[in-house]
């Protein structure tokens, strides 16, 4: 076969392979989202050049094609056996830059979000000291006499009560616990968006209630010293799940000019990073909530200084992280 058939029975998969690997080698954040379908074929795409590279060596066909093949080649090897940092890289990026700018893209979201779920979380709070009673309304019996005994003072180990005073076992419980809300919250989207936007409720109403309940009842210091850890990771990842669910919801009640399948989809890929941003949050909440707010031997104003700062941080990491760094 002369040189001229060969590339023109093969340059559509060489462009295709070579346009792929241009755009692994931008960052994670400027790639374009139609790339992400082909590395499913990259293996089997990669093998078949590499079979061109040695027809073209074996047929004595032109230096330049042989190096072109060989560039790509090489190239192709680096993405298929790259070392494991290459993981921890796409991390770094994802977590530096990616996430707070997609929290930022989605503002109306986050902040809807956050009304739903801080609104009724403060007015139930509120609304607890004026009515002693209320948190009856709410929950049984039972399970408010059980929250009172998590944080009851004379305890030396404060949160829930547990079989076992194990803290990796309380992890475990913490963080199965935090993602199944999440996932709940998020996933209920599909319910044209009434899923999420109840639990945001729900949750920011029980939260709020119990919080209250226990300033009322005078077991504020062994409460709020507990929560105080935590409470900006997993209230802030309760706030991100529920605007991925809501961006679910809009696309399925206004697809615009797209089916509501296709919309959906976009909706859905674009919620990924805030899901994802969940995950993290909710699992840091569960680590430090298992090793370091159950601990009632650490000082009141310690717990607090670290549950401020972590607030401050959370707050300065979505507001500024990522912008020396953004496009356009």
């Amino acid at each position: 076969m002369k040189q001229q058939q060969f590339e023109q029975m093969h340059q559509q998969q060489w462009k295709q392979l070579e346009r792929w690997l241009n755009e692994q080698d931008k960052p994670m954040r400027q790639r374009l989202p139609d790339m992400k379908g082909l590395i499913q074929n990259f293996p089997t795409l990669y093998r078949q050049v590499c079979q061109h590279l040695a027809l073209a060596r074996e047929r004595h066909y032109s230096p330049y094609l042989q190096n072109r093949l060989n560039q790509l080649v090489l190239r192709g090897q680096q993405q298929l056996y790259q070392p494991a940092d290459g993981f921890w890289r796409n991390l770094w990026e994802f977590l530096s830059t990616g996430l707070p700018q997609r929290v930022r893209s989605e503002k109306r979201l986050f902040l809807a979000a956050s009304l739903l779920f801080y609104g009724p979380l403060l007015a139930f709070w509120m609304l607890a000291q004026w009515q002693e009673d209320l948190i009856y309304d709410v929950m049984g019996s039972e399970q408010v006499a059980e929250y009172e005994a998590m944080y009851e003072p004379s305890f030396s180990r404060i949160g829930r009560e547990r079989e076992s005073d194990t803290d990796m076992m309380m992890f475990g419980f913490y963080i199965q616990n935090n993602i199944s809300i999440g996932f709940k919250t998020f996933a209920t989207g599909l319910l044209l968006g009434l899923g999420s936007l109840f639990f945001l409720i729900y949750n920011g109403m029980v939260i709020g209630i119990i919080a209250g309940h226990m300033f009322k009842v005078g077991y504020s210091e062994t409460f709020y010293t507990f929560v105080a850890g935590h409470s900006a990771f997993e209230l802030t990842g309760i706030v991100l799940s529920g605007a991925a669910g809501l961006k679910l919801g809009i696309a399925l009640i206004a697809p615009g000019r797209y089916s509501r399948k296709a919309s959906l989809r976009r909706a859905a890929a674009q919620a990924m990073p805030l899901v994802y941003g969940m995950i993290l949050l909710l699992a840091l909440a569960a680590v430090v909530e298992a090793f370091w707010s159950s601990n009632a031997l650490i000082p009141a104003p310690i717990k607090y200084s670290v549950g401020l700062f972590f607030w401050l941080f959370i707050a300065a990491y979505f507001i500024r992280a990522g912008r020396t760094h953004a496009t356009g």
